[in-house]
């Protein structure tokens, strides 16, 4: 009897929520929350947590939630830690028509997942994806938020500053019908971030098509500290330039302008040493970079008090970011080095 109730759950199941988590204590209680709030039925969904070995409270506090809905609820581990090694053993356990892929470090808005499965049934997209809200806690934290909704600070990176519905290269997350990964195949193992991208760039290169709606909408949570942020940005840009390599064509040119800047500021002055015209260039290149970062600066704040931090955030988001890129270049030049050898 059990074996054939689970059965008839099973068949009720249109959308299996995917979610990798790892030591996310701070965010995953009201993530679930925003979950429990959502329009859409809980008999037609499940939810998959698929857990990386956390050391903190993680999964104590998901299993408080499966005990009030353990016919919604499934809980999975992770032993590579990663998320696409935690995307692919969620998508073979799903059993809904629809996967969609959420971060605990979000937030939901009610018609969060009514609204993607209404975008997947009525376009021809093979994923959807909203936009994303960035917050942050305490000064420094809307801070960065702050920068990281503005153009400036992340380029023409639309589901983080805005923008409209349409076709677009990628979107946060994502929500798929279920045949798309037997048709395009599963998450990229080797990529230990980007991975979004390049699933999103191999659906497009094989002819299918991704979609930004402006009313599916989430919160998501960034990091709060400079230190947090710096790190971030390093990490980044680091695995732009390994994915760019693994993957080539995932990428969008987007991805490195930090290194192009970072590395216009490193060698314009040793060119100046050799011809000095490359110093008039250096000093206009350093003055408009300025005058943008005190534009936008201005352009990005919700209080006057916000500025100066603006003012030093944007630059080392943009220098770490590029810094990253160079390690990415680095390494990947040692691993040629020793394959050689």
């Amino acid at each position: 009897m059990e074996k054939y109730n689970e059965e008839l759950i099973k068949k009720d199941i249109i959308v299996s929520v995917v979610m990798p988590v790892y030591n996310e204590e701070s965010y995953i209680e009201g993530c679930i929350k925003s979950l429990l709030n959502q329009d859409y039925k809980k008999s037609h969904m499940e939810w998959i947590f698929i857990d990386g070995e956390s050391s903190d409270a993680t999964v104590s506090m998901i299993k408080k939630f499966q005990s009030d809905y353990p016919n919604l609820i499934k809980l999975y581990n992770n032993p590579n830690k990663t998320v696409p090694y935690a995307m692919n053993i969620g998508i073979s356990h799903a059993v809904g028509k629809y996967i969609i892929r959420l971060d605990a470090h979000s937030m939901y808005h009610s018609d969060y997942i009514s609204k993607c499965v209404h975008y997947l049934e009525t376009t021809d997209a093979d994923n959807v994806g909203g936009v994303a809200k960035t917050i942050g806690n305490g000064f420094v934290g809307h801070g960065i938020a702050l920068m990281l909704s503005s153009k400036f600070g992340v380029g023409n990176s639309e589901f983080r500053t805005g923008g409209t519905s349409g076709y677009v290269d990628t979107v946060p997350f994502g929500a798929f019908r279920k045949e798309v990964f037997e048709k395009y195949g599963m998450y990229n193992e080797s990529l230990t971030r980007n991975q979004d991208n390049e699933m999103n760039y191999r659906i497009r290169k094989n002819g299918g098509k991704i979609f930004l709606s402006d009313e599916i909408k989430l919160s998501y949570y960034c990091r709060d500290t400079i230190k947090g942020i710096s790190d971030m940005a390093l990490k980044n840009g680091k695995w732009n330039v390994i994915t760019m390599k693994l993957c080539p064509g995932s990428m969008g040119a987007r991805h490195f302008i930090p290194l192009l800047f970072l590395s216009s500021l490193i060698i314009m002055p040793i060119l100046t040493l050799v011809i000095p015209f490359f110093g008039y260039l250096f000093a206009l290149e350093v003055g408009l970079y300025l005058f943008l970062d005190l534009i936008f600066s201005f352009k990005a704040q919700d209080h006057l008090k916000y500025i100066p931090l603006l003012l030093i955030l944007f630059p080392i988001f943009h220098i770490t970011y590029g810094m990253g890129s160079i390690l990415g270049i680095i390494e990947i030049m040692q691993k040629k080095s020793e394959v050689s050898l």
